[in-house]
Protein backbone atom coordinates (compact mmCIF):
# COMPACT_ATOMS: atom_id res chain seq x y z
CA UNK A 1 0.00 0.00 0.00
CA UNK A 2 1.00 3.63 -0.63
CA UNK A 3 -0.01 6.55 1.25
CA UNK A 4 1.27 10.07 0.56
CA UNK A 5 1.51 13.91 2.08
CA UNK A 6 2.37 16.72 0.54
CA UNK A 7 2.87 20.10 2.56
CA UNK A 8 3.90 23.18 1.02
CA UNK A 9 6.33 24.92 2.88
CA UNK A 10 6.17 28.10 0.96
CA UNK A 11 2.65 28.52 2.05
CA UNK A 12 2.81 26.41 5.69
CA UNK A 13 0.18 24.20 4.74
CA UNK A 14 -0.86 20.75 3.61
CA UNK A 15 -0.96 21.13 -0.53
CA UNK A 16 -4.52 20.07 -1.71
CA UNK A 17 -5.38 19.15 -5.44
CA UNK A 18 -2.78 17.83 -6.32
CA UNK A 19 -2.55 15.11 -8.62
CA UNK A 20 -0.87 12.06 -8.22
CA UNK A 21 0.12 9.38 -10.36
CA UNK A 22 1.61 6.02 -9.58
CA UNK A 23 3.41 4.13 -12.47
CA UNK A 24 4.90 0.21 -12.23
CA UNK A 25 8.58 0.41 -13.91
CA UNK A 26 9.29 -2.06 -16.27
CA UNK A 27 12.75 -1.57 -18.24
CA UNK A 28 11.66 1.29 -20.06
CA UNK A 29 8.03 0.54 -19.65
CA UNK A 30 5.79 2.36 -17.52
CA UNK A 31 2.41 1.11 -16.26
CA UNK A 32 -0.05 3.55 -14.94
CA UNK A 33 -1.47 1.67 -11.92
CA UNK A 34 -3.78 4.73 -10.13
CA UNK A 35 -4.36 8.41 -10.11
CA UNK A 36 -5.44 10.28 -7.32
CA UNK A 37 -5.78 13.53 -5.93
CA UNK A 38 -4.12 15.39 -2.51
CA UNK A 39 -7.22 16.24 -0.20
CA UNK A 40 -7.75 19.41 2.38
CA UNK A 41 -4.90 17.72 4.33
CA UNK A 42 -2.94 17.30 1.74
CA UNK A 43 -2.94 13.62 1.48
CA UNK A 44 -3.90 10.66 -0.61
CA UNK A 45 -4.62 7.78 2.17
CA UNK A 46 -3.99 3.70 1.43
CA UNK A 47 -4.56 1.85 -0.47
CA UNK A 48 -3.10 4.06 -3.32
CA UNK A 49 -2.75 2.07 -5.83
CA UNK A 50 -3.70 -1.09 -3.84
CA UNK A 51 -1.44 -3.86 -2.76
CA UNK A 52 1.45 -3.45 -4.15
CA UNK A 53 4.51 -6.19 -5.48
CA UNK A 54 7.93 -6.29 -5.33
CA UNK A 55 8.76 -4.08 -8.02
CA UNK A 56 10.00 -0.79 -9.21
CA UNK A 57 7.49 2.38 -8.95
CA UNK A 58 7.41 6.27 -9.42
CA UNK A 59 4.97 8.43 -8.01
CA UNK A 60 4.83 11.40 -10.14
CA UNK A 61 3.71 14.67 -8.73
CA UNK A 62 1.89 17.62 -10.94
CA UNK A 63 3.76 20.43 -8.94
CA UNK A 64 3.78 22.63 -11.81
CA UNK A 65 -0.56 23.28 -12.11
CA UNK A 66 -0.35 23.32 -8.30
CA UNK A 67 1.83 26.80 -8.24
CA UNK A 68 0.16 27.96 -11.46
CA UNK A 69 -3.19 27.33 -9.87
CA UNK A 70 -1.91 30.22 -7.40
CA UNK A 71 -0.20 32.46 -10.22
CA UNK A 72 3.48 31.33 -8.67
CA UNK A 73 6.36 30.78 -10.60
CA UNK A 74 8.20 27.09 -9.73
CA UNK A 75 11.00 25.92 -11.62
CA UNK A 76 9.54 22.14 -11.09
CA UNK A 77 6.26 20.92 -13.66
CA UNK A 78 6.60 17.25 -12.50
CA UNK A 79 7.93 15.68 -9.75
CA UNK A 80 9.08 12.10 -9.80
CA UNK A 81 9.78 10.15 -6.66
CA UNK A 82 11.09 6.38 -8.40
CA UNK A 83 11.49 3.64 -5.17
CA UNK A 84 11.76 0.26 -4.71
CA UNK A 85 9.99 -2.36 -3.56
CA UNK A 86 12.23 -5.46 -2.51
CA UNK A 87 9.40 -7.64 -0.72
CA UNK A 88 6.05 -8.09 -1.41
CA UNK A 89 2.91 -6.20 0.22
CA UNK A 90 3.70 -3.62 2.87
CA UNK A 91 2.99 -0.24 3.52
CA UNK A 92 4.74 2.65 2.41
CA UNK A 93 4.27 6.13 2.87
CA UNK A 94 6.16 8.87 1.35
CA UNK A 95 5.66 12.42 1.95
CA UNK A 96 6.75 15.24 -0.37
CA UNK A 97 7.54 18.77 1.17
CA UNK A 98 7.16 20.98 -1.85
CA UNK A 99 8.00 24.78 -2.61
CA UNK A 100 8.68 26.17 -5.71
CA UNK A 101 12.23 26.13 -6.15
CA UNK A 102 13.09 23.03 -3.99
CA UNK A 103 11.46 19.74 -3.06
CA UNK A 104 12.29 17.11 -0.36
CA UNK A 105 11.14 13.65 0.49
CA UNK A 106 11.82 10.66 2.34
CA UNK A 107 10.66 7.25 3.43
CA UNK A 108 7.77 7.77 6.42
CA UNK A 109 6.12 5.42 8.68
Amino acid sequence: MISTHVLDTSRGEPARGITVRLFRIDGDERELLATGETDADGRIAPIFGGELEAATYVLLFSAGAYFRAFGVATFFDEIPIRFVIERGPRKYHIPLLLAPFAYTTYRGS
